[in-house]
């Protein structure tokens, strides 16, 4: 299956949610380089994949503050998300944890809503103590939703942001091959 997306041809779906509460934001910037380095990766190696358009969760929160009753463009995001096939959530580190917006974002997915989706979190911190904060606080709740997690998280420091591009190759030279294993597995099961 190397030579293919998913089982049906369908080249591998990257969705990029972005959690920073500024639209444009530095977080938005590590989040898309790595989501292109991981496309750009994946087809070099024979595996097709595509990015979606990023979701920049700034842009649509006042539509995501009641999850039964959603802005259209909030309900839009989370259908792209649940349909993605390997879904980057992007957030800087925020009072120790993720951010808010993030939180009201995945609040709106049911638990197992993410099953059959492989998830990276991505996360920027302001200093070396803060760097695994935000990815302790999201993956249990990436577990409870049915995301598989197969890949180290994608961890970077304020002051590692000029170099990103570089650091974003490094981690899709290393760990793309797992994921989209895993992805392509995913799917063949969903398929059943």
């Amino acid at each position: 299956m190397t030579a293919h997306g998913t089982p049906d041809h369908q080249p591998l779906r990257i969705v990029t949610v972005v959690g920073s509460p500024r639209a444009g934001s530095r977080t938005r910037l590590a989040a898309e380089s790595l989501a292109n380095a991981l496309a750009t990766t994946l087809a070099e190696s024979g595996t097709p994949a595509e990015t979606a358009p990023t979701i920049d969760l700034a842009e649509l929160a006042s539509g995501l503050l009641v999850p039964w009753s959603l802005s259209a463009e909030a309900a839009e995001a989370v259908a792209t998300v649940q349909s993605s096939t390997i879904l980057l959530l992007a957030t800087p580190t925020f009072k120790g944890s993720i951010t808010g917006i993030l939180k009201l974002l995945l609040d709106t997915i049911p638990s197992g809503g993410l099953e059959g989706v492989v998830a990276i979190p991505v996360a920027i911190a302001g200093a070396p103590a803060h760097r695994h904060l935000a990815e302790i606080a999201l993956r249990p709740i990436l577990a409870e939703l049915g995301a598989a997690t197969p890949v180290p998280s994608f961890l970077l420091l304020e002051e590692e942001l000029g170099d990103v591009q570089s650091a974003a190759d490094d981690y899709a030279t290393a760990h793309a091959p797992v994921a989209a294993a895993v992805a392509q597995a995913l799917a063949v099961r969903r398929k059943e």
